[in-house]
């Protein structure tokens, strides 16, 4: 099937599929006039690459973890490498956590501060 194709029965952009080869998540045949040519088991390959993104995974990360899906048996090193991810994930949301909180101070403190005066008077001339 051509990329418009595959782009329909998927959901995903021309340019995400073009996204996707570039970064080796996903191939194609080339027509001699240079064309995309994708077997129909690219749908299930696109709907698991979107699946893996919107799980918080890289391109990178992605990348190496497909040759892991063709036997549909997780190894314990899939495991590790999705469960990195996660502890990742969750580091990053905790640090999110700490800088809202730091923010609701500054909101608390500013609000105590603040004036009904405007902070720049224009001058006359």
């Amino acid at each position: 099937m051509r990329i418009g194709e595959l782009a329909a029965q998927t959901g995903v952009s021309v340019r995400a599929l073009r996204y996707y080869e570039e970064q080796h998540l996903l191939t194609s045949e080339r027509s001699p006039s240079g064309q995309r040519h994708y077997p129909d088991a690219a749908v299930d390959r696109v709907l698991l690459i979107q699946c893996l993104y919107a799980s918080g995974l890289s391109s990178k990360t992605i990348r190496e973890l497909i040759p892991c899906t063709h036997t549909g048996v997780a190894t314990p090193d899939t495991i590790n490498r999705l469960t990195a991810e996660r502890d990742r994930m969750n580091d990053r949301i905790a640090d999110l956590a700490m800088a809202r909180d730091r923010l609701e101070a500054v909101i608390a403190a500013a609000s105590g501060t603040v004036s009904c005066e405007p902070v720049c008077v224009p001058q006359s001339a």
